[in-house]
């Protein structure tokens, strides 16, 4: 799961944006093109403005097979998951189960108790927006542990542990990325409204916007392509775990451009839900975080997007409310520079 985000946008900021009638060309031609020069990269990009969606893609499933990579290709859309949970989260507050403002103590399961030192400090707030100062999960030991499956040996009993045993967060109220505060988002969910995280997006996401293909415990099915290391190395998918809420989502292009549509439209629950989502809840001199959600503006433009890297694929999240377009970018390999350049040369595209 991607920490940060770490691409230089700095034109994006100043872009003016415009569409013309040739933009899918050239942004399939700039897809075409990193294809070419990287064919052992397969890639799925979905792009939606004013309502019409576009997609292209390069690729196979895996090298073994004659199958095309397309928009319905099933890909781990890893992090990009903590902007469905941040979503849920708004739709929470909406329907009257929880208050952003709140302290988590009430909210928690009963078999975590916060030390006193901590108790009444963390709002819901702070979890969604990465600054609740409470320990994280220590991937570099999980992945020397199993590098195919890390989460494996990441519990329940785990969680809770980390946290009855937190005794003071000395980074409060400072930005740090943090998987543990989106699965105890997801448990929030659960408890508020005394159902499964699964269910719940099922539920109030997939159902509601026909995202059929989006999948949570079960993904073994013929269109899922096959994930690489940054070497080659082919990657399993993460299996299904405690901290499903952060980043264990999978999806593909199709599904995620209609997620997209729904938070344009104001007028939908997930649109009025995406729109609390970006508020500024926290901010210093190099990021701006709604709940999930990285901002970046500047006199012409504001963009919300969310990049996500597992163990072996790459995708981002991005949209511009005001001009009303989004894109979503999948990589069967983990190569954040490589999606980080794409969004930068379609963002050239649509200026």
């Amino acid at each position: 799961m991607n920490a940060s985000l770490k691409f230089v946008i700095g034109f994006l900021l100043a872009a003016n944006f415009s569409f013309g009638q040739d933009y899918h060309k050239r942004i399939d031609s700039i897809i075409k093109a990193s294809h070419l020069a990287n064919p052992e990269i397969g890639i799925s990009v979905g792009f939606i403005h004013n309502n019409v969606p576009y997609f292209t893609a390069y690729g196979k499933i895996s090298q073994e097979s004659r199958q095309l990579i397309d928009s319905n290709s099933i890909f781990e859309i890893a992090s990009i998951t903590k902007i469905l949970t941040s979503n849920l989260i708004a739709q929470a507050e909406m329907d009257k189960k929880i208050k952003l403002d709140d302290y988590i103590d009430a909210y928690l399961p009963r078999e975590y108790v916060l030390h006193k030192n901590i108790a009444n400090r963390i709002k819901i707030s702070d979890l969604a927006s990465h600054q609740s100062g409470l320990p994280d999960v220590d991937f570099g030991k999980l992945i020397a542990a199993d590098a195919q499956q890390p989460l494996r040996n990441f519990t329940q009993e785990n969680l809770t542990g980390l946290i009855n045993t937190c005794t003071e967060l000395a980074d409060y109220g400072k930005y740090r990325y943090s998987t543990v505060g989106y699965t105890l988002l997801g448990q929030i969910l659960e408890k508020a409204y005394g159902k499964s995280y699964d269910a719940i997006i099922r539920e109030r996401i997939f159902r509601p916007l026909h995202m059929s293909a989006s999948l949570t415990k079960a993904f073994i099915v013929p269109n899922r392509t096959t994930g690489h290391g940054p070497n080659g190395v082919i990657q399993e998918f993460f299996q299904w775990n405690v901290t499903a809420p952060a980043g264990l989502v999978k999806s593909n292009a199709a599904d995620l451009v209609k997620y997209l549509k729904a938070v344009l439209d104001t007028g939908s629950t997930i649109g009025k839900a995406a729109l609390i989502t970006e508020k500024i809840f926290y901010k210093d001199e190099k990021r701006e975080m709604g709940l999930g959600t990285n901002i970046v503006s500047d006199d012409n433009n504001t963009l919300y997007m969310k990049s996500g890297d597992s163990m072996g694929q790459s995708s981002i999240i991005c949209y511009n409310r005001a001009r009303n377009w989004g894109v979503i970018i999948l990589l069967d390999y983990r190569n954040s520079k490589m999606r980080n350049d794409l969004l930068n040369q379609i963002a050239e595209v649509l200026q």
